[in-house]
């Protein structure tokens, strides 16, 4: 058969269901296989960026790897930010580029390029996947395409790339489809000393913690997760990447810590004793930049199946390096034997503590509509929902904060890469991902207009997707950088920046929208929002630009010190 269709065939034995793309010349052998085929839903993009968030989501969602196409040079280039995204969150993806036929290739000449639109993407790549090929020969295809799943699976998931010239897609190729399924890798969990160890550090302390990460997804561990927390009767704070590990309502679920994290979880961290660290590599949004702070005083047990993530930035952890399908697994059999103490005392501080300053009272004199209160508010609202998508700004961590999720609905966003325009193309990868599902995305204007053209994608397919933009007319997170750090002057955030009308925005694309500018229109509006579930919806809501996301850990300070009752000690750096 024609390589082409042989790599059509073999993304349908590993259960690929969906492939995005934009069409690009050295693809086109591709794009026919997959029309004559017929049984892998090819969605045509509007931007090869948002075709790559796309596979994010579909990553994320499913745990088969999210595939994306793109043609050689600027189609392949334009992946790059999706491909970064998938390495950093540990999104399973396979990405799949054409090159320019062999003999255009410029090998060793000292040209910059011989064939049009030939660019050695694979060196790119590189720095940014598990792994990226440059396929040479018609017979390599099999070998690598195996390895590209496997390797894009196991252990912490992530991207990888292929890049095929156009004269290896249309050769004849003689290989055997492989059968269905997927390695599973052997398991290793901790031996007896460590549950022993465990049990005696968990006997002493008065105030311990789990945090979980966006691990605990990427691993598909969350079920596991939420057995273990409930025997262990352990309170639990997440990072931004572990929002939905935990429903709102969990009586264990403490909130999100970490830069923009509630205030109270904060306190709760830095008032621990110990700090069992399943999933979450500990960077400097999570634990501030005083990393002597956050380990002092506490016990901090860090589980991760990437032993690089372990006592890089916060040191003298005990490190556990396991897979937390693995390690959850043994601590289940353990606790099953072993009984802890429970920490009602601990556990009423900490909703003390929450009840004196709830999320909706950090920007309550904010003109207008509330962020906060408005998630709630979404969240009561959008029982029906399956996904939650947030693009990147201060919409995201407003979202964070307060979205009150139930133990069926997701929540994804952009966490290492933080790449504005990642909400809308990742909302149509998380529809396809759970069909029938409405998805809501919560975008603000910044980073919506980054990728506005996939509201053409969602038209088309008709996806069932509630847009709901915030616009406070500003890149509001940095417009609050430099209210901080540069005397108010907002140049190019306030200052020489616009928005549209994102309603006949909308309308001109096909979608019906509205807007609302005052908290005493949020009821009806979401009312109308939902009139048509399956319907793809858009409603503006305008934020006072002014408004900033509170609490904010005070730079240079521990983590409990956070804005506006503190003041950071020196500039941030990221």
């Amino acid at each position: 058969m024609k390589v082409s269709d042989y790599i059509v065939a073999f993304l349908e034995s590993k259960g690929v269901t969906v492939v995005f793309e934009l069409s690009g010349g050295m693809i086109t052998h591709l794009l026919d296989s997959f029309c004559q085929h017929g049984k892998i839903h090819v969605v045509s993009m509007h931007h090869e960026q948002g075709a790559a968030f796309a596979a994010d989501a579909f990553g994320r969602m499913t745990g088969i790897p999210g595939v994306a196409l793109a043609t050689s040079g600027p189609g392949a280039i334009n992946l790059l930010t999706g491909v970064g995204s998938c390495h950093f969150d540990s999104s399973p993806a396979v990405f799949i580029t054409g090159q320019v036929n062999r003999h255009e290739q410029k090998g060793d000449r000292p040209i910059r390029q011989l064939g049009f639109q030939e660019t050695d993407i694979v060196s790119m790549a590189q720095p940014i996947t598990k792994a990226a090929w440059r396929v040479k020969t018609t017979e390599e295809i099999p070998a690598i395409f195996e390895r590209a799943f496997d390797l894009a699976t196991e252990g912490r998931p992530g991207p990888v790339l292929v890049d095929i010239p156009m004269d290896i897609q249309r050769a004849e190729i003689s290989a055997p489809i492989p059968a269905a399924g997927r390695r599973v890798p052997a398991s290793v969990a901790p031996d007896e000393s460590f549950w022993k160890r465990l049990g005696g550090q968990l006997g002493a302390a008065q105030r311990p913690l789990i945090l979980v990460g966006g691990g605990v997804r990427s691993g598909r561990a969350a079920g596991l997760l939420r057995e273990f927390v409930t025997q262990a009767g352990i309170p639990v704070v997440h990072s931004l990447m572990g929002v939905d590990v935990l429903p709102y309502a969990h009586p264990l679920r403490v909130g999100m810590i970490g830069s923009y994290g509630n205030r109270w979880a904060n306190w709760a961290v830095g008032s621990s004793d110990f700090l069992l660290v399943l999933g979450s590599r500990l960077d400097v949004r999570q634990t501030g930049s005083e990393t002597q702070s956050f380990k002092s005083g506490r016990i901090i047990v860090h589980v991760d199946c990437d032993a690089g993530e372990i006592n890089s930035r916060v040191m003298e952890c005990e490190p556990v390096v396991s897979q937390l399908k693995d390690f959850l697994a043994a601590g289940l059999r353990w606790l099953k034997d072993f009984s802890l103490t429970e920490k009602t005392g601990w556990l009423a501080e900490i909703s003390a503590r929450r009840r004196e300053w709830p999320d909706e009272r950090e920007v309550a004199d904010v003109a207008g509509i509330n962020p906060n209160e408005l998630m709630h508010a979404i969240s009561r609202a959008s029982q029906k929902v399956g996904v939650y998508v947030a693009d990147v700004g201060q919409h995201q961590m407003w979202a964070a904060q307060s979205l009150e999720l139930t133990d069926r609905q997701r929540f994804l966003t952009s966490g290492g890469m933080g790449s504005m325009g990642f909400g809308l193309p990742a909302a149509v990868g998380a529809a396809f991902a759970c069909p029938q599902q409405p998805v809501v995305l919560i975008a603000g204007d910044g980073g919506f207009q980054c990728n506005i053209q996939e509201l053409q994608t969602v038209v088309r397919n008709q996806l069932p997707l509630k847009l709901v933009v915030l616009n406070n007319h500003c890149h509001g997170m940095v417009r609050q950088f430099q209210q901080s750090y540069f005397d108010s002057r907002y140049q190019s955030t306030l200052w020489g920046y616009s928005t549209p009308d994102f309603v006949k925005v909308a309308a001109a694309y096909g979608l019906e929208g509205r807007r609302i500018q005052s908290f005493d229109e949020v009821a009806e509006a979401l009312r109308w929002l939902w009139s048509a579930p399956q319907s793809p919806m858009l409603l503006e809501v305008s934020i006072e630009s002014s408004a900033n996301v509170y609490p904010k850990m005070a730079f240079g300070c521990p983590i409990t010190e956070m804005e506006p009752f503190f003041k950071p000690k020196e500039m941030e750096g990221t």
